[in-house]
């Protein structure tokens, strides 16, 4: 059993929680091992359309590395740790939507892991920053890569250079998080949420995800002809004919992911 990730099934929406709160649930070597093992386990769960993650306690999403394992880390030790598979490029990889509930401090590589997630949901309590440089270092985790995707070169090089943290409607104002709610009412929005992507086609989720995220990793031209086929591809699916007959007879669509 996992030590350090919580792991619910509530229906087709699975939620992974990250069990630290002593430690602000900072991502230690065992906890992404964990995080990574738990995705792929409902990578493979045909019952599961969307996964959630958030961080346990009331302060924090994931804060950031675990600091202390830093400590007299050569630059020869800590290449090798990365270059090991990681999470956030299994979060990123994962074929099923992956929402990002973040509940509070989402900082270094808690902000990685977010930004490794299609969709981010924050508390009007959260805080987010990539506070690598306070400690003569730089984010690792593709910190300065999807970031600078997702909000443009001049703001996420602020983030970087100056350590900052900056607060949710900031956040949202940057187009970093897609929504903010009172911190009350933070998960029962993010689980609507899941729940209405939930009822989609697993099949047409996959070909959506994978058709928006070409958007940064191809050109234009390829990005649009990578589109056509998943799309046509979809035209395979059991689930095309049942959302077209659905349609067509007025009735909600009941997909079965084949």
């Amino acid at each position: 059993m996992p030590e350090n990730i919580l792991l619910e099934r509530r229906g087709r929406i699975a939620l992974i929680t990250v069990n630290r709160p002593e430690k602000l649930n900072a991502l230690n070597i065992k906890t992404r091992l964990e995080l990574s093992e738990a995705l792929d386990e409902l990578r493979n769960d045909l019952e599961i359309r969307v996964v959630v993650i958030t961080g346990a306690g009331e302060k924090s999403f994931v804060a950031g590395a675990d600091i202390n394992e830093f400590a007299g880390r050569t630059a020869i030790q800590q290449r090798s740790v990365m270059k090991a598979r990681s999470v956030l490029t299994a979060a990123e990889d994962f074929p099923k939507p992956l929402i990002a509930m973040i509940n509070g401090f989402c900082l270094g590589g808690g902000c990685e892991l977010a930004l490794s997630c299609d969709i981010r949901i924050a508390s009007d309590k959260a805080k987010f920053g990539q506070p690598e440089i306070n400690l003569g270092i730089i984010p690792g985790g593709g910190g300065t890569q999807r970031l600078t995707r997702l909000i443009g070169e001049g703001k996420a090089m602020q983030m970087v250079l100056t350590g900052e943290m900056i607060d949710a409607h900031e956040a949202y104002r940057l187009g970093l998080v897609n929504e903010v709610y009172p911190h009350t009412e933070l998960e029962s929005k993010t689980m609507d949420l899941a729940a209405r992507i939930a009822e989609k086609s697993p099949v047409a989720l996959a070909m959506a995800k994978t058709a928006v995220k070409n958007a940064a990793r191809m050109n234009l031209r390829e990005g649009l002809d990578q589109e056509i086929d998943l799309f046509a591809l979809c035209f395979s699916s059991e689930d095309k004919e049942e959302g077209v007959r659905a349609f067509l007879e007025k009735r909600k669509p009941e997909f079965k992911g084949r």
